[in-house]
């Protein structure tokens, strides 16, 4: 990694680079040493402050975290702040994610599941697409790099869970309701997997709902009816458990863990390895290096070294 002093050395010798643009990448870079140094403290055994109780309404200075408690440090204003001095993602790289997301790439996801698949004729790039819209910062922070190994990331979740679009939803007969003050489950609804990543629990359900103004607890299934709807509640669980953690370069790996991390430490090798095959594959068709810490357990262990400065 370039020290911030050797790349903006770099950005000044070329002269057709613009101020706006030096200015985006030093503000990327001291970005990420500031994330870095915060991580290793909390690491190191600082503990974070907790004021009052869900909700937030937080005090001056204070983080609403992605599960609505006040705070400070990583686990209130990092991955999933909803608002207060949340540490800042790098600036925009104005990369077209529908450049990234070519029909040629969709559809050769989707063209491996069978032809019986109701997901065949549910899930489509438009439907995608049109979701995006509502989560901008999706795969287009830091630089085209972390772009594509974000959107990669991503699809090599889906096409895990869905099985390349295969599965709308999985019944597996349970309702996945839990006592949830904020998100009450709805009698005779149940919470199971739907949509692209799987969608579950009515702690999802609810937050997931009211980001994009539609009642999921009343409605659950519209997230197995709707494509755009579908597209956006996997989208906003990706963007508050895993795109601040997959562009703060702390690798693939601590994706998994955020999605299915019974699959770690052991828990399921193969599917660990499944995704981790699937996003190769794709980081290779976008022409990018997939990167370190691929595994969950190598990206526990980095984090967990990151204290050890």
């Amino acid at each position: 990694m370039h020290s911030i002093n050797t790349f903006h050395s770099a950005l000044i010798s070329t002269p057709h680079i613009s101020l706006t643009f030096l200015g985006k990448m030093v503000f990327y870079y001291s970005w990420k040493h500031l994330l870095a140094i915060t991580l290793a403290i909390f690491l190191a055994g600082t503990s974070p402050r907790q004021v009052s109780g869900q909700n937030c309404g937080c005090a001056d200075y204070y983080c609403c975290s992605k599960n609505g408690y006040c705070g400070i440090g990583l686990p209130y204003c990092g991955d999933g702040c909803q608002s207060g001095n949340c540490y800042p993602l790098p600036p925009s790289n104005n990369v077209s994610v529908s450049d990234i997301v070519t029909d040629e790439f969709f559809n050769g996801i989707i063209d491996q599941a069978p032809e019986n698949c109701p997901g065949k004729r549910f899930y489509t790039r438009p439907a995608f697409l049109e979701a995006i819209t509502f989560y901008p910062w999706f795969g287009t922070v830091g630089f085209e790099e972390d772009s594509k190994r974000e959107i990669a990331a991503f699809f090599a979740h889906v096409t895990f869970e869905t099985g390349h679009f295969c599965h709308i939803e999985v019944d597996d007969g349970q309702d996945h309701c839990i006592s949830d003050v904020q998100n009450p489950c709805t009698p005779g609804k149940r919470y199971y997997g739907r949509g692209p990543l799987q969608l579950t629990w009515n702690y999802n359900y609810g937050p997931a709902g009211r980001n994009i103004s539609l009642n999921l607890l009343d409605y659950p299934e519209r997230v197995a009816s709707d494509p755009v709807v579908s597209f956006k509640t996997a989208l906003w669980f990706w963007m508050v458990n895993c795109h601040y953690s997959i562009n703060a370069h702390r690798g693939f790996g601590v994706t998994i863990r955020a999605i299915n991390p019974s699959e770690c430490d052991g828990g399921n090798p193969s599917a660990v390895n499944a995704r981790v095959g699937f996003y190769e594959d794709y980081c290779n068709q976008f022409q990018v290096d997939p990167g370190t810490y691929l595994t969950c357990n190598l990206a526990s262990e980095a984090i967990s070294s990151a204290a050890i400065i």
